[in-house]
């Protein structure tokens, strides 16, 4: 009896903390429900909005449209650092830039730790010649705070006219340091393919090494590298040295067609995966084959190297084409999605990431060489000023004498390494040499 008294009380307590449970997991799904169901949140928000606009101390001179507009904006910037909400000024704006003229410093620039963060200066730009790095924090800009601004507010601020100023605060990532820069605006036109002298003869060196800068991936891109290709190779050249260093990346198509010059046709170079079946994609290798037939590479790249370059890098990495030297490029690999809506305005939406042949996620991973050889501020800045005549003339002498002594040790060390493979393959092969 005593027993039965027992087994009859747990199975009540059981049956009570089940209708307890379900209760309250009957109430968190209703709750979780509510959160996630479109009208009582657009009735929440139409609230906020009507408040503001009657109620707001300072709110004489507000519109809906003003405050749509900037809660669009503060919704899109809290997704991601390359999302945005633009309105029609800011998407005529990026369509300026699409066409390839805009008026600025030359400064690619991203979001990362809350800042405005410079991903690479452009070649032969202000910012290129004034020796502001990738990694560099803009803190302010002509004096106001760029903490947490919205990058498209930044952008917009150090945009403007041909021949106008900006003040340009920058934090060093190395050192802390802060200096301010006042910089003149000018017309961006970038050159896409140069030779190891900033210009595009090509010239190949006493050891047959061949040296090719990608500076960004625009229309044509591919097709000015094969007619250096076709140069190099026709004085002889056997090995080559692509240099991607500070190249914020640019067009999908022109990253897959680079990639074509080194591989054989449909070979895989890059897949995109997103939310959307339809955003999923495969991109191959569409060219005549591998133009150098397997001839030793090896690629440059560092912290300015984003996007289009992180997809040749990783992919010729991948598949053994080439060997990486220099430090972890920047890991922007997220496809963005541009939606014009109806007054003009666009929605710029992160939709896919970019995946390497192997399958490895490129968006804030980055692509760590096969050797690494890290460079100094100093260095780096040697190199910029090196890039750039009008910029190393505009040093004095003793400055410029000191920039030029700075020697370039990541180039020094891929050239290193293909006169080692170029030697090897020498020894292993010396039918191949005596039949020259």
């Amino acid at each position: 009896m005593k027993r039965r008294l027992i087994y009859g009380l747990v199975i009540a307590v059981l049956l009570l903390n089940l209708a307890i449970g379900a209760h309250i997991y009957l109430s968190s799904a209703q709750a979780a429900e509510q959160k996630d169901s479109v009208y009582p949140n657009l009735e929440l928000f139409a609230n906020v909005l009507e408040k503001v606009r009657t109620d707001y101390v300072d709110g004489t001179n507000l519109t809906y449209h003003d405050l749509v507009y900037d809660a669009l904006k503060g919704m899109i910037n809290s997704l991601d650092p390359h999302s945005e909400f633009m309105d029609p000024e800011e998407y005529q704006e990026l369509q300026s830039d699409t066409e390839g003229e805009f008026g600025g410093l030359g400064l690619m620039v991203t979001m990362k730790d809350n800042y405005v963060t410079v991903v690479t200066p452009m070649d032969d730009t202000p910012a290129f010649r004034a020796g502001i790095l990738a990694g560099d924090r803009i803190v302010k800009i002509n004096g106001r705070s760029a903490e947490k601004m919205a990058l498209p507010d930044a952008v917009k601020m150090l945009r403007g006219k041909p021949d106008t100023q900006v003040t340009v605060t920058i934090q060093r990532r190395s050192s802390g340091l802060t200096k301010d820069f006042t910089l003149t605006r000018a017309k961006i036109n970038v050159d896409m393919v140069k030779d190891i002298n900033d210009k595009k003869e090509f010239p190949l060196g006493p050891d047959k090494i061949g040296y090719i800068r990608i500076t960004q991936f625009g229309d044509h891109t591919s097709d000015e590298l094969g007619e250096a290709l076709k140069k190099l190779k026709a004085e002889g050249m056997q090995a080559l040295i692509l240099d991607l260093r500070g190249n914020p990346g640019g067009l999908l198509d022109e990253a897959v067609g680079v990639c074509s010059k080194f591989l054989p046709r449909g070979q895989l170079v890059v897949t995109t995966e997103g939310r959307d079946p339809e955003q999923d994609s495969t991109r191959r290798a569409d060219g005549r084959g591998d133009e150098l037939k397997g001839m030793p590479m090896v690629v440059l790249v560092n912290l300015g190297s984003a996007s289009a370059s992180e997809i040749v890098t990783g992919c010729l990495q991948d598949l053994h084409r080439a060997v990486i030297v220099g430090e972890k490029t920047f890991g922007k690999g997220s496809v963005q999605s541009i939606f014009p809506l109806d007054d003009g305005s666009a929605l710029k939406l992160t939709t896919a990431k970019y995946y390497t042949p192997s399958h490895r996620v490129i968006h804030e991973h980055g692509i760590t060489p096969d050797v690494v050889v890290p460079m100094t501020d100093e260095e780096e800045a040697a190199l910029i000023f090196k890039r750039s005549p009008a910029g190393l003339y505009s040093l004095s002498p003793a400055d410029r004498a000191r920039v030029e002594k700075i020697q370039d040790v990541q180039l020094e060390r891929a050239d290193d390494l293909l006169k080692g493979i170029l030697l090897y393959s020498k020894l292993s092969h010396p039918e191949k040499v005596a039949a020259k």
